[in-house]
């Protein structure tokens, strides 16, 4: 018999318990696992730490690219974060370091048309955040995990982190951030996924399920040509 979203939800909350994890903490519909999984479309870019950038631009008055050592020179935040990604498979209590989106945004002044920004990877990946999203305190460009250097795999040098979407929000391998006087759907927003993300409203999916896995089926396989190369979910 086919397992439901809920019953997998129902077994999730048990082994949350048995792990120790609060279930309160998890999310309708997802699962605890003591693993990072790495799901990825198409090959990982590898974007080098002395040619490496960072840009904000669009609706700013100020807008201004960061080398790694600039990024590196700002003020720096410890975290504790849970990680909930839209394929049910929800990790806790992941140490992560970074520079608060927030301090950058500031230092780009958004105009009072912005309002949200469209998010762009190395590799052409890309996904839509709301601006007042991205002001949260706990919303990183982050570089360090667990004390070491992000993974290649998870998103390094560095990526942005949102824990308040579903995973594929937080852009790997990030590269820029457009602010626009509009939303404007990314990768995965443009192929089936829900606009907003928001794992406590199980916001994974637009309406017509068929046609979503039909999408996600052809993304697999052709997800080279596709510009899909950083699409993590």
């Amino acid at each position: 018999m086919p397992l439901t979203p809920r019953a997998f939800g129902d077994r999730g909350r048990k082994r949350a318990v048995k792990l120790g994890v609060d279930p309160e903490r998890l999310p309708p519909g997802q699962s605890p696992t003591v693993k990072w999984p790495v799901l990825t479309v198409g090959p990982a870019p590898r974007p080098a730490l002395d040619t490496w950038s960072l840009a904000v631009y669009g609706e700013v008055e100020e807008p201004f690219a960061l080398r790694w050592d600039e990024l590196m020179a700002l003020p720096q935040v410890d975290q504790i974060s849970d990680l909930h990604c839209v394929t049910r498979w929800s990790k806790f209590d992941v140490p992560l370091r970074g520079v608060r989106v927030r301090e950058l945004l500031e230092r780009a002044r958004p105009r009072p048309s912005a309002t949200h920004a469209l998010v762009h990877s190395f590799g052409g990946y890309s996904t839509n955040v709301p601006l007042d999203a991205l002001r949260d305190d706990d919303v990183l460009i982050a570089h360090t995990a667990y004390g070491a250097p992000l993974p290649e795999e998870h998103g390094g040098p560095a990526r942005l982190l949102v824990p308040s979407r579903y995973l594929w929000k937080s852009a790997k391998w990030v590269q820029s951030i457009e602010l626009l006087d509009h939303d404007e759907p990314g990768f995965w927003e443009r192929n089936g996924y829900h606009n907003v993300g928001d794992p406590w409203r199980e916001e994974r999916t637009h309406q017509d399920p068929f046609a979503f896995r039909s999408m996600r089926r052809r993304v697999r396989e052709g997800g080279r040509s596709v510009g899909a190369g950083t699409a993590e979910r």
